[in-house]
Formats: structure tokens, sequence, C-alpha cells
């Protein structure tokens, strides 16, 4: 069934159901004055692990999980209502709980809301809703079951609060019991299906056809840098594999190129996680840098090292058998290069979705995640509690796991200047990603072709046509 993750204070008055309140405020501010008969567990306290949250909202109400779930035909028995101070605490719980097929919904507003409807109901004169109509609204077993007449299963009464066992899932679904039995893996593979499907799964499946990507029998190395894009590429081609062309091959390929031993160990485990089978092999391309290039903590050593691990990554792959390497670049990167390079080195380019190699022949790169904004991954990962290593670099571990980003490179500023522009014109993103495909060539000062040679638009200026610009 399709559920909205918030709704209003109102809907949870009119509520007919038997539901559960949960006021996330802090224990305090319950103290002082909550919603009547809801229940108080601060939001930094609420559980992410799907047994603990069945075991503390079991906890919370007076009956067993089985009545808060919902099926894709059927609502739960006691959904679960959510109230923090403002609406944010509360939309990120609610959504975890849905993952886990519980009904549960944030307040639009929090405690906000609910003191402007008592306000406005003082004002107009209006009673409060009645304790006694609360008190009714309470879940317990007896009001649960003369709910739902059909709720008919003999195992239902015997679940309880302790460990989910097998004799205690019983009483639920298969469904349900099916998505509880699941690895982390697995969950997070059905997250790409279901819930991200039309902003990931579509997006990603969109580019490879409409820019023709994967041919029968490529041999293809996704590029597994451990970050969130290129883990997520992963995770889409192992999707591919399964549920749709399946006339490829494909190697997980990981370059060491000199991590410290935390972010190599967060790489490997993360792959094991979700269930990517990686190969890895070692360089020494940060020693390199840092060498060669007489690299002593000033500028930035980006632009070589990302040749010199292209390279080594084409290399690795040919000598695999493959015959093309997978990016994780995406619709963001596309713009920012794009921009980046107008503003900074004063060239119109882009970053394209497949090129052929120069230096290592029958090599090919693909990106296929080139429809995908960034923002849509950010929520992949933070819905499926994902931790990725941001910038391993040694050279600038300012930028490494620990969560810092390279807020000083050229990229960072012109993604806060198109984050600027897409708060006051949302197409503003979009529109320069169609630039580079409604490029009119009449109206250039000049080009370079292929061969790097440089033509003006005066060439062919005495013999173009007359051109009605100025003239309207």
């Amino acid at each position: 069934m399709n559920m909205n993750l918030i709704t209003s204070i109102e809907s949870l008055e009119n509520e007919e159901r038997p539901h559960l309140v949960v006021d996330i405020r802090s224990a305090e501010d319950f103290h002082k004055e909550t919603y009547p008969k809801a229940r108080n567990l601060h939001f930094e306290e609420f559980p992410s692990d799907p047994a603990e949250i069945m075991k503390t909202l079991t906890s919370l109400a007076e009956v067993t999980i089985d009545n808060m779930m919902f099926e894709e035909d059927r609502p739960a028995r006691v959904p679960v209502y959510l109230l923090c101070y403002t609406g944010e605490q509360s939309e990120r719980i609610a959504e975890n709980l849905q993952k886990y097929h519980i009904e549960a919904y944030s307040i639009e507003g929090g405690w906000q809301s609910y003191l402007r409807l008592e306000m406005k109901r003082l004002l107009d004169g209006v009673a409060p809703k009645a304790e006694e109509k609360h008190e009714e609204n309470f879940p317990t077993a007896d009001k649960v079951t003369a709910a739902d007449p059909t709720a008919d299963d003999p195992t239902a009464d015997k679940l309880t609060a302790a460990d989910l066992t097998e004799e205690e899932l019983e009483g639920l679904s298969h469904k349900q019991k099916k998505y509880l039995r699941m690895s982390y893996a697995e969950k997070v593979e059905q997250s790409i299906r279901k819930k991200f499907k039309k902003t990931i799964w579509r997006r990603f499946t969109k580019a490879i056809k409409e820019y023709d990507l994967i041919q029968p029998g490529d041999k293809i190395a996704v590029c597994v840098s451990g970050g969130k894009d290129s883990m997520l590429l992963a995770k889409l081609f192992q999707e591919l594999s399964r549920h749709g062309i399946q006339n490829f091959e494909v190697v997980y390929l990981v370059m060491n190129p000199g991590y410290n031993d935390i972010n190599a160990k967060t790489i490997e485990q993360n792959a094991k996680k979700l269930n990517i089978p990686i190969t890895v092999f070692h360089t020494s391309i940060y020693d390199i840098v840092a060498g060669d290039a007489g690299y002593d903590g000033s500028g930035s050593p980006c632009y070589l090292c990302a040749r010199m691990r292209r390279g080594w990554l084409y290399h690795k792959a040919q000598e695999l058998g493959c015959n093309k390497i997978a990016l994780g670049h995406h619709f963001d990167d596309v713009i920012e290069t794009t921009l980046m390079g107008m503003l900074y080195s004063g060239q119109i380019q882009t970053m394209m979705p497949k090129l052929k190699s120069t230096n290592f022949p029958g090599m090919e790169l693909i990106r296929p995640m080139y429809y995908i904004r960034e923002q849509d991954i950010i929520h992949w990962r933070d819905y499926n509690d994902l931790h990725f290593i941001n910038c391993a670099c040694r050279l600038t571990e300012s930028c490494a796991s620990c969560g810092g980003t390279e807020q000083g490179s050229k990229r960072a500023e012109v993604k806060r200047l198109i984050a600027f522009l897409e708060k006051r014109d949302a197409m503003v993103g979009i529109n320069l990603f169609r630039s580079m495909q409604n490029v009119a060539m009449p109206m250039i000062l000049g080009y370079k072709t292929a061969d790097g040679v440089h033509h003006s638009f005066l060439d062919n200026y005495d013999d173009a046509k007359a051109s009605k610009e100025g003239e309207e």
C-alpha cells in the first residue's frame, strides 16, 4: 500500500483506529505537557535495529508488534504517530519504521502544530478532544481485536515483547517474516528496487539505454573507490545482472593507491556488508605523487593523482579481460564539471557518458549514473544507514573519512554556487545539463575539433546566411 510519511495533527485527531502516539521530545518537556495518552521516548534513544525497534514499540503499547505492521493490501490495526519539536526528527524515525513495514507517521510541524490547534480551539470556543476519547483510542489487545474482527490468527496472542524468536514471528505475515529474515545486503538491494526505483534505478537503466553503454559480451570493471557513488554503482550492477540484462560480465575492481589502514579496512568491511565481491590490487600512486610531483602540502595534487589512477584502472581491467570500466560519476558531477570549465578554464566542455580510451586501445569508459542526482544518492545512503569514506587521499588527510570534504576546492565552490541558484530556480541544474545538448554552433565565437584545430566564426562568416538576432 502507498503510504505518506508525513501527516497533519488534524489527521491524528480524526484517527478512528486504536493508535500509539510517541512523543520523542525530552523527558523534561514531555512531563510539562504532551499530547493526551502519548508515550515518551527521546529521539536520540530511538533504536535503528529492527529487533530493538519492535521490542521498544511493544513496550510502549499494550499490543504485539504485528498489529502495528501493514501489508500491501491491508493497513496496520494500530498505526504509530511520532511527535517531536518541529517534525524533523520524527520524519527521520518514521521513514526508518516504514522500512520494516510499521505504519508510522511524522506529525507535520511537530509539537508546535498541536499548540496551534489548541490555541485555535480556544479562540473558536471549541472544546478539546475529550480525555475519554483519547483513552478509548489507546491501543490494548481487546480494542485491537474489536477493531479488526477478521484478526483470527490463533498465534497472535502468543507474541511477546521478548526477543524475536521463530515462535514469536508466527504472528507476522509471510511477507513481513521474509523481510525480517533478509540479510542487510538484501534489504539494501530491495530499497533500490522499491524505495528508490524512480529516482535511482530507472535513471540508471535510462542512461544505459539512451547512451548504449552496455553491449552483449561486454566484460565491465566497475571501479569501486569506497565512496557512496561507487558503492551504489556496484549495487546497481548487481541488480542489473540479477533482474535486468544478463548478457555481460562484471568485475568489481578496487585499487588501493596507498590508503591508510583505516580507510582500506573500511572499504573492505563495507564491501563485505553489502555482499560485493571486490578484487583489490595495490599501487604506489600516493607515494609517487608526493615524491615525483614534489607535493609539499600546498595546492592540489588531485589532477595528477586522478590521471594516474585512471591509467592503472584501465591497465588492470584490461589485464582481467575487461573491455570497459564503469565509473560512479553522477548528474551533479556532470553539471559541476561543465560550469567549472567555463569559470576556471575558459572552455565549454562536459563530462561525457562514454569515452574511448586513447592510451588503451579497445578500452572504453562508461558512466551509467549519468542521470542520478547526488541528493538521491545521499538519501539512499542515509536511508540504509550506510557509512562510506569521503576522500581517502593521504595527501589531503583533512578530507578523509572523518567527515570532511574538500571545502576549499574549485569543485566545492561550484557545487555551492549551483545549490544557491537552485534554491531560487529549481531548473538551474537541469538547464546546465541541457545546454550541452543544445549548442547553437552559429552563435558561438569559435570551437576546436577533435584534432585540436581551432575554428572561428569568421571562417565562414561571409558565406553564412543572415541572422535575425538583433533585428527583433
